[in-house]
């Protein structure tokens, strides 16, 4: 059995130690979905699936008992289908290369699944996240219910398998952080091919559109074995860059303003995701500059806040205590009228500038599972009014960082034109953004092969 394989064996017996008795699992894989016509997107494997089996065909789902034994249903070998769509591993070679018990063919899950399930205690599958799974799964008790006559016992009990597997998938072992530092490396590669083009154009007096660095960005991807982008790449020039989700597109990158480029590229089922602001001509003006090194500063307060031990809402709270205090020293808030750092925080008078959490969790997806609360503390709950929307929140306790979680660190600030704030810094729109291992001591973070002290970042764009 291989590295991969065994991996993958081991998580689905630790999947079924926590089944409970008599309980069994499906996890089916992503579906096909049609682009136009007889052309489909390119297909994408359900990670929940992928990280139990690291099987990455489509017309596949896994089913797993509480006893440790795995079957997967699988496309059949079909020699015509595969002269057409592509090679076929089929049920006879599935348990060798995968290391499941059985295989049989997809088109036998129906006819399968009722005697897989009769007589156990409980069903397990993923809840809201496979379009009609629920009304397959009541089908499939119906059937065992038909045969209640001949002794058979339906389970009882359906629960979200979610709620398991996310929590494994919350910490990375040594494989899957390997793969995330080599997806985190090949993306910090990309970004700087972008930064280095955009200057080197507009210094030989080229026209740069937005789409001319988003091909650096596919470019080196694929050039360094990636498979796809983890998602759709931001590229936002000028203004554009106060856009959240802002596409890359065909807008100009002008001499003198800043490009925003959010990008990361998948690996092996892994995600990553690097923000770098940058000065389009590779110089910064003095009011971007100033910007940017406030967006900087309060990152750097939010890795200082990094660490196993600390909360997950600790980083946001560095942040957002640093950019406070300069959206006041800098004139983006009227301190007569804001008042200290402190009343800017508690109004949230920075979310003019800052309307974004500082992080998210990142695995295989991009934003990946977990829960944000800790699972001990779910009880303890408070209350609190919202003072710019009047909302009534609920607040629980934020989730306790551990050794292995992944998660991005990513501060920004974005200015729109409004009265009151000063026009030196009108649409001007920065984030940066790096991923982080949660250490003992700290954290690590693997995507600072591209740079982001503005003084890097002028020197690598000279080159």
């Amino acid at each position: 059995m291989s590295l991969q394989t065994s991996i993958h064996a081991q998580r689905r017996a630790r999947l079924a130690s926590m089944l409970g008795e008599g309980g069994i699992a499906i996890i089916p894989t992503a579906p096909e979905r049609q682009r136009n016509r007889d052309s489909d997107f390119l297909f994408r494997h359900d990670s929940y699936f992928y990280y139990l089996t690291g099987f990455t065909e489509p017309g596949a789902c896994l089913v797993i008992t509480a006893d440790g034994r795995s079957t997967l249903f699988c496309q059949p070998k079909d020699l015509e289908r595969e002269i057409w769509d592509g090679y076929r591993l089929g049920p006879a070679a599935a348990p060798a290369a995968l290391g499941v018990d059985a295989a049989h063919s997809i088109s036998e899950l129906d006819a399968k699944l009722p005697r897989l399930l009769e007589n156990s205690g409980a069903v397990w599958y993923p809840f809201a996240t496979h379009n009609g799974l629920a009304a397959r799964v009541e089908g499939w008790l119906n059937a065992v219910r038909a045969r209640a006559r001949y002794g058979a016992l339906c389970p009882a009990v359906q629960n979200d398998l979610c709620t398991l597997l996310d929590e494994m998938r919350l910490i990375k072992d040594a494989h899957e952080q390997a793969i995330m530092r080599r997806a985190s490396a090949i993306s910090a590669g990309a970004h700087i091919r972008a930064m280095q083009r955009s200057a080197r154009m507009l210094r030989a007096g080229e026209e740069v559109r937005e789409y001319h660095l988003d091909a650096e960005l596919l470019y080196e991807f694929r050039q360094q074995g990636s498979q796809y982008p983890a998602y759709g790449s931001i590229v936002a020039a000028g203004a554009n860059a106060c856009v959240l989700h802002y596409r890359a597109d065909t807008a100009p990158v002008r001499d003198g303003e800043l490009v925003l480029i959010d990008a990361g590229c998948e690996l092996d089922g892994y995600a990553s995701d690097i923000t770098r602001t940058f000065p389009a001509n590779g110089r910064f003006t003095g009011p971007q500059r100033a910007l940017y090194d406030l967006v900087l500063a309060s990152q750097e307060a939010a890795v200082a806040a990094t660490r196993a031990g600390a909360r997950f809402t600790d980083p946001h709270d560095a942040t957002v205590a640093v950019l406070a205090q300069g959206m006041l020293d800098l004139g983006l808030l009227d301190k007569s009228k804001a008042g200290t750092a402190q009343d800017v925080i508690e109004q949230r008078a920075y979310f003019q500038f800052y309307m974004h959490r500082t992080g998210h969790w990142l695995g295989m997806d991009v934003h990946d599972c977990g829960s944000y609360v800790e699972p001990g503390e779910v009880g303890q709950v408070s209350q609190r009014t919202d003072p710019l929307s009047g909302e009534l929140i609920t607040n629980r306790p934020s989730r306790v960082l551990r050794p292995g979680m992944v998660l991005t660190i990513e501060p920004g600030i974005y200015v729109r034109p409004a009265p009151g704030v000063p026009e030196a810094f009108h649409n001007i729109g920065i984030r940066i953004e790096d991923d982080a291992i949660v250490t003992e001591s700290g954290c690590e973070l693997i995507t600072r092969g591209v740079p982001v002290k503005a003084d890097e970042i002028e020197a690598l764009m000279r080159a």
